[in-house]
């Protein structure tokens, strides 16, 4: 069973074993300044990935590449001597791309600037096609019909006065209410 927890415990292990036995030093005149950036151990504990960057030109790069791959036997039996798995996981070296990705995401920062400074150029300059404010206001309906001397009402008076000309006056007219026979005390006929 794979056990992730175990396998990142061995995998930060092996980076440390092999970093101080490349600080000791291989005896490989073609190794030049390695640096150790990552491993990577399988679940089943039986492979480890070690990722490492090289400073100097391409040349010394593949150079220390080949140093790395004729001593990995010798580096695989000093991990064995320091860890305490049953098996030593067999290593295998990879070149880390964080210099080229690093190369290329500054010069993909500095075509942002490029195209940033253009266009800060040419807004400066530019002018609106329209007006300076082309969006569409919400119509206020009410003032409109106001200014046009408009009622709230189709039936052509005033909402503030009734017919007669008194504000809240029902015009005379006499007001119905219902009452059940229950609440006049009288009683109800059954037919």
């Amino acid at each position: 069973m794979a056990d992730p927890a175990r396998a990142a415990k061995m995998a930060d292990r092996i980076k440390v074993i092999i970093a101080k036995r490349l600080e000791r030093g291989i005896k490989d005149p073609r190794l030049g300044f390695v640096t150790i950036t990552d491993v990577r151990v399988t679940g089943d504990l039986q492979h480890a990935s070690i990722f490492f960057t090289v400073y100097g030109t391409d040349e010394e790069r593949a150079e220390s590449a080949a140093a790395l791959k004729s001593a990995t036997g010798m580096l695989r039996s000093e991990v064995g001597k320091n860890i305490t798995a049953r098996l030593t996981p067999s290593l295998e070296f990879i070149p880390d791309g964080i210099p080229e990705n690093a190369a290329l995401i500054d010069s993909l920062l500095a075509q942002a600037r490029d195209r940033d400074v253009a266009v800060a150029g040419q807004a400066a300059t530019a002018q609106y096609a329209g007006d300076e404010d082309p969006y569409v206001k919400p119509r206020d309906i009410a003032a409109e019909e106001e200014a046009a001397g408009f009622d709230d009402d189709d039936d052509g008076i005033d909402s503030e006065e009734d017919i007669d000309g008194e504000p809240g006056d029902d015009d005379g007219e006499e007001e119905f209410t219902f009452e059940s026979p229950e609440a006049t005390g009288e009683r109800p006929s059954s037919s």
